[in-house]
């Protein structure tokens, strides 16, 4: 545990859900429930420079249209201490706790199925949401005037590059040749799309949901937030939960959002380098002209490659990694990037 002097007065509990182990709840020493406070810390070597304004700035940059915590507190990090933010505790239960209660729960299955859909619609509205957010170009954010450096990221380059670490799984030489393949093909498909604003770690353990309504309460952990492919939050959402009802919801929610988005206009934003209007290609991001649920599934599952082949790679062991792993190669070996693991 950190001894931190700018929390004097508060003492640190792990708060659940996450596998960094950098998240806490702060709870003052004397005082009431309601002001505790949600506090990040940013030690890790994987952490860009100026990471916690950085946040606080996309959580400023959204408040308008997603629920997301105030920002109480944020520190670069100095004198041997992290980078700190320090944010309210907002209201709600974790979106993947409220999914399994609501797959595993007994009783009534059309209200299971009610509430599948309409949790999925609540989850999908926010990814629709950023898609309609422009970004002049793809890029991580590098500083607290969310200035984007740009890259440009090749799906087989990206698997080439960990494949020794799949070889290392033992993953066979066909195997990982069939995942290339894959990924040229997604390559193309993906192709092209305007850059918009994507949260990246967008699945139901980083969305609060009113336990009650089932709709959104708070939109948590931007660390890996960028500009990049309007698909890859869809994808995100749909990486391993495959509720048909669920699954329903979120495509319904997505393609809402973008819609709304585009009609009310929310989705307009500013180069914050040339402060030029960057809404263009609005059709692209709304509904209009969308070929189908299929299709934004198909370009969901092709985005997600991006993100399942870095999971299963890493070395770490938690839950996440090892269903990428298994979901990955069930990919690799069927050509299909909707496939799961048997």
């Amino acid at each position: 545990m950190i001894d931190d002097p700018r929390l004097a007065g508060y003492s640190l509990e792990p708060l659940g859900g996450g596998w960094s182990g950098e998240t806490f709840v702060a709870v003052p020493s004397h005082g009431r429930g309601e002001d505790r406070l949600v506090v990040r810390y940013f030690a890790d070597a994987r952490h860009a420079p100026g990471a916690a304004r950085i946040q606080a700035a996309l959580l400023d940059s959204v408040r308008d249209v997603l629920p997301v915590p105030v920002v109480r507190m944020v520190h670069d990090g100095d004198a041997g201490l992290p980078g700190l933010l320090v944010t309210e505790l907002l209201p709600g239960e974790r979106g993947d706790l409220a999914l399994a209660r609501l797959v595993g729960g007994g009783g009534d299955a059309g209200g299971r199925t009610t509430d599948l859909r309409t949790i999925g619609r609540a989850l999908g509205g926010v990814a629709g949401t950023l898609a309609a957010i422009p970004m002049p170009r793809a890029g991580m954010f590098v500083d607290a005037h969310l200035r984007i450096e740009p890259f440009h990221l090749w799906l087989p380059d990206w698997v080439d590059a960990h494949a020794h670490r799949l070889a290392e799984d033992d993953w066979s030489d066909g195997e990982v040749a069939s995942l290339r393949a894959l990924a040229e093909r997604a390559a193309s498909d993906l192709a092209g799309a305007p850059p918009c604003l994507v949260h990246s770690d967008l699945n139901p353990k980083n969305v609060l949901v009113d336990p009650a309504t089932l709709q959104v309460t708070g939109v948590l952990d931007w660390e890996f937030a960028h500009a990049g492919h309007p698909a890859t939050d869809l994808g995100n959402l749909l990486r391993f939960d495959r509720e048909p009802a669920y699954v329903e919801g979120v495509l319904d929610g997505f393609l809402a959002g973008l819609d709304a988005s585009a009609a009310t206009g929310t989705g307009a934003n500013v180069d914050t380098e040339t402060g030029t209007d960057t809404d263009t290609g609005a059709n692209e991001r709304s509904g209009a002209g969308e070929p189908g649920r299929r299709r934004a599934t198909d370009l969901a599952r092709a985005a997600d490659l991006v993100a399942l082949v870095d999971l299963a790679a890493r070395r770490a062991a938690n839950p996440v990694v090892r269903q990428a792993r298994a979901h990955l190669r069930a990919i690799a070996r069927s050509g299909d990037v909707h496939a799961v693991p048997d």
